[in-house]
């Protein structure tokens, strides 16, 4: 944990939540206000449930982002929502570069810079998805994979206010397997480093989040790695206990 960074914890309830899990939510916020002077608590449900959730938690110390959006402000694309839609919702990050877009969806870096983008334009929060594959680690391509995607999917102009980064090794995805914390820590490091020689003193304020089966049980030790500023949080961020028992380990 970087001490000078104020850290963030962030759930993404991916396509999982009806309007019954609002109880979980509402424990989560219940719980948040403890922890408001420690760290700052997102939760990213499915679309149907922003704007439902953001009411709810509306003058709370827990906010509410959304998962994805287009790159463009409207148009004729059916299905799909913009940033300044997620954003009247009551949205104020939105998660884009997710691995399970580029993969299920065929993201390339250019379209996450555009989407990373389109939040800006909205005023809001970019929490930008990085990692490699088991495939790309096995080869020892870990670092050049980073690089590439941290090149290609962070616009111009970041700053600490509207731009974080997330970690998420693919092949640690759901998956119950977990990085060593020094693993953690070189990635990390050089995401850092690369933060700082393209944003120079501000690339050195952007939180770094780590994502990939976080859990309670794990957490103090990954939260502990230099460089770490937070988690992004899957599976676990659906039940108030595990997410809240992760921000306390911060």
């Amino acid at each position: 944990m970087t001490e000078a960074i104020r850290p963030l914890i962030a759930g993404n309830w991916k396509m999982n939540g009806l309007k019954s899990a609002l109880g979980e939510f509402e424990a989560m916020i219940a719980g948040a206000g403890a922890l408001a002077g420690k760290a700052d608590l997102l939760v990213c449900p499915p679309a149907t449930l922003i704007a439902g959730f953001a009411d709810k938690a509306l003058g709370s110390k827990l906010a509410v982002g959304a998962q994805d959006c287009h790159a463009r402000a409207s148009g004729a694309h059916t299905g799909d929502l913009s940033a300044e839609m997620l954003a009247d919702a009551g949205a104020s990050a939105i998660i884009v570069g997710h691995s399970e877009r580029r993969a299920d969806h065929g993201e390339t870096d250019a379209i996450v810079r555009q989407k990373a983008e389109a939040a800006w334009r909205a005023g809001l929060v970019a929490i930008v998805c990085i990692g490699e594959t088991q495939k790309q680690r096995d080869a020892g391509q870990t670092l050049d994979i980073c690089g590439r995607q941290l090149a290609g999917s962070l616009p111009d102009g970041a700053t600490a206010a509207n731009l974080v980064v997330a970690y998420e090794p693919v092949w640690a995805i759901g998956t119950g397997l977990t990085p060593t914390p020094k693993d953690v820590e070189q990635v990390h490091r050089f995401i850092r480093g690369v933060l700082t020689d393209r944003f120079k003193a501000e690339g050195g304020k952007i939180r770094i989040l780590y994502g990939g089966s976080v859990k309670p049980s794990n957490a103090a030790e990954l939260m502990a790695v230099t460089d770490v500023n937070g988690a992004l949080v899957g599976g676990a961020s659906l039940k108030a206990t595990d997410f809240l028992a992760i921000a306390e380990a911060c």
